[in-house]
């Protein structure tokens, strides 16, 4: 029997937001919500909140799921890496699985997370082809830098972007390993991940205000109803 923690990430500083990771969703805020997500999902054996901040390790008690308290140097974004942060909490906490779960990723549903648990326990630990799971958002959109065009070529060899390799972008809303394989990596992903596609509203990831807005925008049109 496999174990599965779900680790929720979360700090007390925001460069753009204030207090980013407890801002208002829905008829709560975005660390309530993806514990009441998780905590729907049977496949999940335990839920830890990873934080510096008592306010929010106060939600999380509240909301009865695990607490591990972390030092300022691994939440500043500067004193620590972010590798080094990934690799101190998974040495924090016990598991077999980790389950990587940003709240900064709101609108994945809980029958995503039990099918992101599914697929992991099918192309991870049953083949030894993939070593994680992360969740993408897959497009085809023309790219370039100071440089000129990375994935396509102007021109008379310009093709329809439909006709593009698919290229991914990493949404950041659902990591699965083994917490020993974390540890190696000091990364929340290995480099041979199954990529697990979502649309573009369980896509969305919080960065700014605008994201905030439009992750509030979907809840009440599509989520809430």
């Amino acid at each position: 029997m496999y174990k599965f923690t779900a680790i929720i990430p979360v700090r007390a500083g925001s460069k753009r937001i204030k207090d980013k990771n407890i801002s208002k969703f829905g008829k709560t805020n975005l660390l309530e919500n993806k514990i009441n997500i998780l905590k729907k999902i049977k496949l999940i054996d335990n839920i830890v909140v990873s934080s510096d901040s008592n306010k929010m390790l106060e939600i999380a008690k509240k909301k009865g799921v695990k607490i591990h308290r972390r030092s300022a140097e691994y939440c500043d974004e500067q004193t620590k890496s972010f590798g080094s942060v990934v690799r101190h909490i998974c040495e924090s906490v016990d598991g077999e699985n980790i389950i990587w779960s940003s709240v900064t990723s709101p609108l994945i549903s809980n029958e995503t997370y039990s099918k992101s648990i599914k697929i992991y326990k099918k192309n991870i630990l049953s083949n030894n082809y993939h070593d994680s799971l992360m969740t993408v958002e897959p497009f085809k959109k023309y790219i370039c830098n100071k440089d000129g065009p990375l994935n396509y070529k102007s021109g008379v060899k310009h093709v329809p972007s439909q006709k593009l390799n698919e290229l991914y972008f990493v949404t950041g809303g659902i990591f699965i390993a083994p917490r020993k394989k974390m540890i190696k990596w000091s990364y929340h992903y290995g480099p041979n991940a199954y990529k697990m596609p979502l649309d573009k509203i369980e896509s969305l990831d919080i960065d700014d205000g605008m994201d905030l807005e439009l992750a509030n925008f979907y809840y009440k049109k599509y989520i809430q109803k």
